[in-house]
């Protein structure tokens, strides 16, 4: 009995170490983009790049989003959280059913928001262009408050 024990005891021993041994020599795919490699395209007046995932299906992605001077999203939300890093610029960022500038927060580069998900808001360049970084967890569905409206505006961006 003592020897069966020590057999199956050692069958798992030797069981674990092949498996972490194979796990260690596989190596797990890196990306590595250079601002150059990042491709923003153009859904509407701001432009999108997917760095990874993709938010239309389930699991983490990663987006950039450009905005041009003066342009901004309407009033909108998002179905699931999302996480917004600004990497370029100011961004304006507002919440509640009107885009106004006047009414919104000033983000410089290098700041942070939340975005909740069904919490309505809008965001947006000021008097130069803004790149923000966005990653959450798809799938993720946009809504405007208005359907009637562009998903996008223009307003007289203040001197930043």
């Amino acid at each position: 009995m003592k020897y069966i024990k020590r057999s199956i005891v050692g069958s798992l021993i030797l069981a674990c170490a092949v498996t972490l041994g194979a796990a260690a020599d596989s190596t797990p795919d890196f990306i590595r983009l250079t601002p150059e490699q990042v491709l923003f395209k153009n859904p509407s007046r701001f432009e999108q790049a997917l760095l990874f995932g993709d938010p239309t299906k389930p699991g983490f992605y990663v987006i950039r989003v450009r905005f041009p001077p003066g342009i901004h999203s309407n009033p909108h939300y998002h179905s699931q959280d999302r996480h917004v890093t600004v990497i370029k610029g100011v961004w304006y960022m507002g919440t509640g059913d009107t885009a106004d500038i006047a009414k919104a927060v000033p983000l410089k580069t290098g700041s942070y928001a939340f975005h909740p998900a069904h919490g309505v808001h809008w965001d947006g360049a000021g008097a130069e262009e803004t790149i923000v970084q966005i990653v959450g967890t798809g799938p993720v569905e946009t809504v405007q408050i208005d359907p009637g409206q562009a998903p996008v505006g223009t307003w007289t961006a203040p001197k930043n």
